[in-house]
């Protein structure tokens, strides 16, 4: 005889059963639009830093940002699931460099002596850099005899130090040089535009006012806008043809502008021009 227990049991089996095929049929409906490896058969790993609005894990450890849209939508894309692996930007090149990432999150900038040692995807959008301080200032100029702080690995990092010596403090994230900013620490930061504009809008920085940097003969970042874009291994090259074509047809659809808007950034960030890399 039957017992409810056991009529339970089969229904809830055959429930998951369901469920399950469900999975594999819209995996097999799926049709990748290129064909390339990646270090975790069907799966896109990606090294994921802390940079909002561009990079980020959520609370249930899914990739978030500006960056992480985009790459969420490659992966959907080319049917590829998600590794979301959380780094400190300083690490996050060499996950890639060592093969323990496919690509890297971050609002990473397209700049000639990146290139050296990595590929660089085709342009995601554009950031400038900027100056955060109480004072609003926007001259590069007036961060001498000031304590500036900035995060290791930017673009702007070799001519600031040039600049300020040892007046110049390196952070391995943006959120612990927040903090010492508004603590009085440091008198100013260093950072990417676009982050630090979202922040002022959700009232996060209270009284400190963000200005992209004028141009600046000393800082090579300030002279023009630089283009983000996905770093992934020389060794790559299927991937690399991958990413530029679904970036490419993102930007041509509207994706991009779409998820630029949907962190309260203007959608004109998108027009990134031809791809190029900052001296």
């Amino acid at each position: 005889m039957t017992t409810f227990a056991t009529k339970t049991r089969l229904l809830l089996t055959g429930i998951a059963g369901l469920l399950v095929s469900s999975q594999v049929a819209l995996a097999q409906d799926c049709t990748p639009k290129h064909t390339f490896a990646t270090i975790e058969e069907g799966t896109l790993t990606v090294a994921v830093t802390t940079y909002v609005p561009h990079s980020y894990l959520d609370d249930s450890g899914n990739m978030k940002g500006i960056d992480g849209d985009i790459a969420a939508e490659f992966a959907k894309r080319e049917c590829l699931k998600v590794k979301a692996v959380a780094v400190d930007p300083a690490a996050a090149i060499q996950y890639v460099l060592s093969g323990q990432a496919d690509i890297a999150t971050g609002d990473w900038y397209r700049t000639a002596e990146r290139a050296k040692v990595m590929n660089l995807s085709a342009p995601l959008y554009t950031d400038q850099m900027a100056i955060y301080s109480k004072n609003g200032f926007a001259d590069v100029g007036d961060l001498e005899d000031k304590q500036v702080g900035t995060v290791q690995g930017y673009l702007w990092v070799t001519d600031l130090k040039t600049m300020l010596g040892s007046k110049l403090r390196l952070y391995p994230n943006s959120v612990n040089m927040q903090q010492d900013l508004f603590s009085g620490r440091i008198d100013v930061a260093v950072d990417g535009y676009s982050t630090g504009v979202v922040a002022e809008k959700n009232g996060a920085f209270k009284d400190v006012k963000v200005k992209v940097a004028a141009s600046d003969d000393r800082v090579r970042a300030t002279k023009e806008a630089a283009q983000a874009a996905f770093p992934y291994s020389f060794n790559a090259k299927e991937l690399g043809v991958a990413l530029d074509a679904g970036i490419e047809a993102m930007h041509a659809d509207g994706t991009i502008v779409g998820i630029l808007k949907s962190y309260g950034l203007d959608g004109t960030a998108a027009e990134t021009g031809a791809p190029r890399l900052v001296q």
